[in-house]
This record gives structure tokens, sequence and C-alpha cells, in this order.
């Protein structure tokens, strides 16, 4: 399914397993990260599907959605905007919002710009603040120097601890990772290092979900304890022995901690 933007479309899914006799309860919309797709919340499903309906998108830039020009214009207001067209063409007024990586902090915006159509938020392994982020630097020379593929090698690590996934899903997530377009992975990272919402945090309402993993290279821990604070109110997990691919790596362990909070918080 195809959601109409300014500048292009944006290829979503709707997974909708629930029980026509079940209480209606608003949706869940997904926004991964960067070098993922929107098969990155497979794992998801058994524990949201029955009571949930869960909509996923390939971001702007990647997959079966819009691909920009090098010289495309990209602004987080931009991104939050592609939110809303999901949500609208999916037929969502208020859903609940999740977000991982950089769709974690597009997810704050989102949150920021429209409180009134978010329910509940959820940012996994993402920050208010990109500034923050480790060891990018680097992203240019590996892209310049080998290719997408150089990148995904050398980011892999970062994502998942040794043993972490069986040969056969680490090797599905590294193709996911490699399809990325060079121009987009540049982008999409120059945005976010970009990004401080510290200011505008305070008008984000809702309740809100934390997932951070202990051992992020690109956002430690400090960094989400302090998005935590600055939200009005939010519940911080802090995931042991995971890295920055916490939500492909602990995706049932993720999606248990949601249902519980949406269950408790945010079902109705």
């Amino acid at each position: 399914m195809l959601a109409s933007t300014r500048h292009g479309s944006l290829h979503y899914d709707v997974v909708d397993h629930v029980a026509p006799w079940r209480e209606s309860r608003p949706a869940i919309l997904f926004h991964h990260g960067i070098g993922a797709s929107a098969a990155l919340w497979a794992g998801w499903v058994p524990a949201l599907g029955d009571a949930y309906r869960l909509v996923t998108f390939d971001m702007r830039g990647c997959g079966r959605s819009h691909i920009p020009e090098p010289d495309f214009a990209w602004s987080l207001d931009l991104l939050v905007d592609d939110v809303f067209a999901v949500a609208d063409a999916a037929g969502l007024q208020r859903f609940h919002l999740v977000g991982e990586s950089i769709g974690g902090t597009i997810a704050l915006a989102a949150a920021i710009a429209r409180p009134d159509r978010i329910v509940t938020l959820t940012v996994s392994n993402g920050a208010h603040l990109g500034a923050s982020i480790r060891s990018v630097e680097a992203w240019r020379s590996q892209l310049d120097g080998g290719g997408v593929k150089a990148w995904s090698d050398a980011f892999l690590p970062g994502r998942f601890h040794d043993g972490a996934l069986s040969p056969e899903r680490l090797a599905w997530f590294a193709r996911q990772q490699e399809k990325w377009p060079r121009e987009s992975i540049l982008n999409a990272l120059a945005l976010l290092v970009g990004t401080d919402l510290s200011t505008r945090l305070e008008h984000i309402r809702c309740p809100t979900l934390l997932l951070h993993p202990d051992g992020s290279p690109f956002i430690p821990v400090p960094v989400m304890a302090e998005l935590h604070r600055l939200l009005p109110d939010a519940e911080l997990n802090v995931i042991g022995h995971a890295r920055h691919g916490l939500t492909y790596s602990h995706a049932a362990q993720c999606a248990s901690l949601l249902r519980t909070f949406l269950d408790s918080r945010g079902g109705g």
C-alpha cells in the first residue's frame, strides 16, 4: 500500500489479526531507523498482533518508499510529515507511535508537533540529542572507501554482540542494511546529528516508554536517562547485553514490555 506525500510515496503494510469481537484499540505505527526496513518489526507481531492493528512502513530513502536524489532537502519536519501521511493513509486518527534509532527521534518530534494524534510514544535505542551520537564520523570514509557493504560490515558489531543472533538472522539483517542507498545513509545521518529536541520535550504529555540497550556504541545510557528526566510521563527500561540493534536482537522482550505498557497505560 502507498501513502502519498508532496515528495513521492511511502510504502506501508498493515497487519490486522485482531479478532472482530475484541474491543477496538488504537493501532500501533512503527518507524524504523537507518539501515533497517519495515520488516524489522516482524518479531514484535506475536506479542501485539492479537489486540492491536500494526502498521509498518519503509521510511523515506530506503526500500519500497521514495528514494530522494542526492541533493534532496532532507528535514526533520519532512520526516514528521511522513509519519502522519502514513497514519492518514492507513486510516489512523489517534495511534500509538513506536520509533527506533532515528525513528525514535522522529517519533519524539511527531509527538511534539501533533500531540492530539499520539496516544502513547515508545522510543527504542533513540535519542533527543543527535550530537550525542558516537562514531558517526567514520561512516563517510567507510562508504567512500568500500561502499555500502563496507559500512554495513563495520556497523554490525555496534548492532549486535557476537553470538546474539543465529547466522541466518544475522545474514538477513545484513542484507537489509546493505540495500540502503549511500546518499540516504549520509543525509539521514546529517539530519540526525544536527537535531536537539531538549527544550521541547516538556510538550510531550502522552505516556512514554523508553527502551534502551546497555551497550549502544552510539547513544550511551546517560543520554537516555536524561531523556527520561526531561519527559513529563516516561518509563525507562535498560536492557542488558544489548547493542544498537536492540529492536531486532531483543524483539520478543521489547514487544512484551510494550504490550504490558500499552495494556496498563494506553490500551484504550
